[in-house]
């Protein structure tokens, strides 16, 4: 028996196929294929692709398969997903949640705790141990995704634009973006940001250059990620409020690539977060968020998975 997870992100997506004892047999990564930003017919190539690449060698049709996908819990998007799904044609029983819990069932299983998601996208969301979920974030690039690498590298490539206006503060952000695309002046970034495209994922890769000015000491890259530091905590905030957890005993996930990238932003919020409830630790995640939907995914054959509910 093989069981499929899916971490489905913004910038990648990997797909893990586990045995009947949860080891990883194999393995595939692809783009990102958020479903609002790049469509339905994009997420459904990309999807096929990375399970065609971890199934076929190995001959292993799995019996149930884990999704974890960027904003999607919602019915109408749900819906959407298991249509793709039954087009691909993959007799196996499908299970569908927000990438934020697999990443939470990656680090802790089913114990308490709080995940902050900072990667393309950004959202904080949380379980009790009564099987209570909360949220906050997870709105989107248009709406949201404070702290995320497309906020901070959208507001980098603002503060470039407002110096050359003589609007903003003059900043090594403006030589440093530049040389990322490849251009000689501001005005050149027209061409860049406002072409077909254009994806946000790209914005996210300037994250980078937001922490390394921020090491040289440049005030507009520290101001950007003070900003996304105090956003990411107020989401925990909100969720740890949502969930009473503030005086239990609970872990705080770290997850996301700008962890990785800005770890600036990690090394704060872990000595932040306990601030918010004092019982609390706070821990990266070190593998793979796709290890969280393996584990559902055989929950979901040995009995059925227990799903968080979101009582608000």
């Amino acid at each position: 028996m093989h069981v499929l997870g899916i971490d489905v992100g913004g910038t990648r997506t990997t797909c893990l196929l586990g045995n009947d004892h949860g080891r990883i047999v194999a393995a595939a990564t692809g783009p990102g294929a958020n479903l609002q930003a790049v469509g339905e017919l994009e997420f459904e190539k990309v999807l096929y692709t990375v399970m065609e690449e971890t199934v076929a060698p190995r001959g292993a049709m799995p019996s149930a398969i884990c999704l974890g996908i960027a904003g999607v819990d919602r019915p109408e998007d749900l819906a959407i997903v298991r249509s793709i799904m039954s087009r691909i044609g993959y007799k196996a029983r499908i299970l569908v949640v927000n990438d934020a819990l697999i990443a939470l069932q990656a680090a802790i299983g089913e114990a308490p705790g709080i995940v902050i998601v900072s990667g393309t996208g950004s959202i904080a969301y949380g379980c009790d141990r009564a099987g209570n979920a909360a949220r906050a974030g997870g709105w989107g690039y248009v709406l949201g995704d404070e702290g995320s690498g497309y906020w901070i590298g959208r507001l980098a490539m603002r503060a470039v634009v407002r110096a050359a206006d003589g609007r903003g503060m003059a900043t090594s952000l403006t030589d440093r973006l530049l040389a990322h695309f490849g251009a000689q002046r501001p005005d050149e970034l027209l061409q860049t940001v406002y072409h077909a495209s254009f994806r946000p994922a790209a914005f996210a890769d300037l994250a980078v250059h937001v922490q390394q000015a921020r090491d040289d000491g440049d005030a507009a890259a520290t101001k950007i990620l003070e900003r996304g530091v105090e956003e990411l905590l107020g989401a925990a905030a909100s969720v740890t409020a949502q969930l009473n957890l503030a005086t239990q005993e609970f872990t705080f996930v770290l997850s996301g690539g700008m962890f990785k990238a800005v770890p600036w932003l990690r090394e704060q919020l872990a000595r932040q977060l306990p601030s918010l409830a004092p019982h609390s630790q706070v821990i990266h995640l070190e593998v793979e968020p796709a290890f969280g939907a393996v584990r559902l995914a055989l929950s979901e054959i040995h009995g059925g998975a227990r799903l968080p509910i979101y009582r608000r």
